[in-house]
């Protein structure tokens, strides 16, 4: 499958507007980013949606940091090491143990309220961790973050959000290479848009749109990660998918998340026999770290005939006022939790990889940077330990914003110049096949839910590449445009997942294969890594 450069035109009838930092992403690593940024330059925050269309405000668990004086950076680095099953980077994840304390106190002073007790913040512990270092505010963590952060860049003159701004492409000097900009489809006045900037920062999130169910919202199509390899930058660990092993079974395709931390204070898993099982899996049982979880569950549902495992919240103190949120949801569905058992099985939570950059968010495109989910900085591994995603958000954040005097050095583009360097041989023309956006991605989500979900093979691994290939090559316009631009997205960043995992012949964290159920250290303790040519 071949990808081409850019999607869309870019001419003299092109609006071009110029800021000093241009971030695309709303979430929490767009939005302390654009905090950071804003002491330093005009600011404009490009939404896809609106700015509550994040998987930030579904985050409930809560943000980790070695806060407590019983804890330290030096366990929170190891809990994460062990987590992500050797192929972390251990330079970037001593950043984000070290620097995290610091950020998460500025979003408290940022207007972030977490819970308290006997005043002192709060903590719980989730799994794999091996001390309570979970700051929460109830269950509804990043939400409580997601309002404090929108509340102070709306009274921030140096930031403008625009929503409805869909990012098509980056656009950069092949004379360098450098980029200097971004094309978005403005959908409030239906065109397209050039944006240039000293810097670009994506912080467009995951890929769990890729997948039939998933706790992400719609918003989550990896448009990012595309656009930075049409661009020329490495997108590294992508076959790391992690699914979140406690997600409430319902007949939607984006289900409600059920905390970590609910497993944290006494919630316990039972399979339709009333059986807790897994003692049997691990030694942490319910405290594993995710992807041993969600297998343990695909085993026992295999094994029992069953579609989903109870899970039991009834035990833990006062449930429906540690976990308000959870509590109203499953009430809902007609599901009391303070007598009944719930039903949950795994979902795709959380992509692993991204788009590669330095422990300053630089990727291999000057001018381009990434932080929060759409960056790989190497810190999650194989395996992202629960909550250290917002972490990482905020830590990386700050580190692009610390190289803001450098930033601020490089011109501004003259727009004439952008035209005079646009080469139209490289556009995407829109293709004339037979199957709609709306068809390819309900087709994508299917296959990789069945092919290329906890449980891999060759043989279904190839028949994915296969089904991807033909929708690629078979897409058709439909009718709306952007509809088109997120299905080329998906079907691109499918592909390089699906050659991912089938190059990668062993199991390790978020990547399991049946038939090659072992860790293989001796061949695998590297990264792989895909660059558009």
């Amino acid at each position: 499958m071949n990808v081409t450069r850019y999607i869309g035109v870019l001419d003299q009838d092109t609006p071009v507007i110029s800021t000093d930092f241009l971030i695309v992403g709303g979430g929490i690593a767009g939005l302390f980013t654009a905090l950071k940024a804003s002491q330093y330059g005009q600011v404009i925050v490009l939404v896809k949606k609106t700015i509550k269309d994040s998987n930030t405000g579904l985050a409930q668990g809560g943000i980790a940091a070695a806060v407590h004086e019983e804890d330290s950076p030096f366990l929170h680095l190891e809990d994460t090491l062990e987590a992500g099953a050797g192929l972390c980077n251990i330079e970037a994840v001593d950043v984000l143990v070290r620097e995290g304390p610091d950020r998460v106190r500025e979003l408290m002073e940022a207007g972030a309220r977490f819970d308290m007790k006997d005043g002192t913040v709060a903590l719980t512990r989730e799994g794999a961790h091996s001390r309570p270092r979970i700051l929460h505010a109830a269950d509804a963590t990043g939400e409580a973050i997601r309002v404090a952060l929108v509340r102070q860049c709306e009274q921030n003159g140096a930031i403008e959000i625009r929503e409805e701004h869909f990012l098509i492409d980056i656009v950069g000097r092949d004379q360098g290479p450098e980029c200097y900009g971004a094309l978005v489809y403005d959908a409030s006045q239906r065109r397209k848009v050039l944006f240039t900037a000293r810097a670009v920062i994506l912080a467009t999130g995951g890929a769990g749109q890729l997948y039939k169910y998933t706790t992400n919202p719609p918003v989550a199509t990896a448009d990012g990660m595309a656009a930075a390899f049409r661009a020329g930058c490495p997108l590294t660990d992508m076959e790391f998918i992690q699914f979140h092993p406690t997600v409430l079974f319902t007949p939607e395709t984006q289900r409600f998340l059920i905390s970590e931390a609910v497993r944290g204070e006494g919630g316990r898993l039972y399979n339709v026999r009333g059986e807790a099982f897994m003692a049997n899996y691990h030694p942490l049982k319910e405290l594993a770290p995710r992807d041993v979880v969600s297998r343990a569950i695909v085993s026992e549902t295999r094994r029992t005939g069953s579609e989903y495992v109870w899970l039991d919240m009834t035990q833990i103190p006062r449930v429906k006022d540690r976990f308000p949120t959870i509590y109203q949801n499953c009430l809902q569905r007609g599901i009391d939790l303070t007598r009944e058992w719930v039903p949950v099985f795994p979902a795709a939570h959380y992509t692993m990889g991204g788009i590669a950059t330095n422990t300053y968010g630089e990727t291999a495109l000057p001018g381009l940077y990434a932080c929060g989910e759409a960056a790989c900085t190497g810190v999650h591994g194989a395996n992202r330990l629960a909550s250290n995603s917002l972490l990482e958000g905020i830590v990386f954040g700050q580190r692009i914003v610390s190289k803001a005097e450098e930033i601020m050095y490089r011109r501004r583009v003259d727009p004439m110049d952008i035209y005079r360097h646009f080469d139209k041989s490289q556009v995407l023309k829109t293709q004339s096949g037979r199957i709609s956006p709306e068809q390819a991605r309900l087709k994508l989500q299917e296959t990789m839910w069945e092919n290329v979900g906890i449980l891999r093979d060759e043989p279904h691994l190839k028949e994915a590449a296969r089904i991807v290939d033909e929708l690629y090559n078979q897409l058709g316009p439909g009718d709306d445009e952007l509809a088109y631009y997120e299905v080329v997205n998906m079907l691109t960043v499918a592909r390089i997942i699906i050659q991912a995992a089938l190059w990668r012949t062993e199991s390790r964290g978020g990547h399991y294969r049946t038939d090659y159920p072992q860790r293989d250290d001796l061949r695998w303790i590297r990264h792989i890594s895909f660059v558009n040519c």
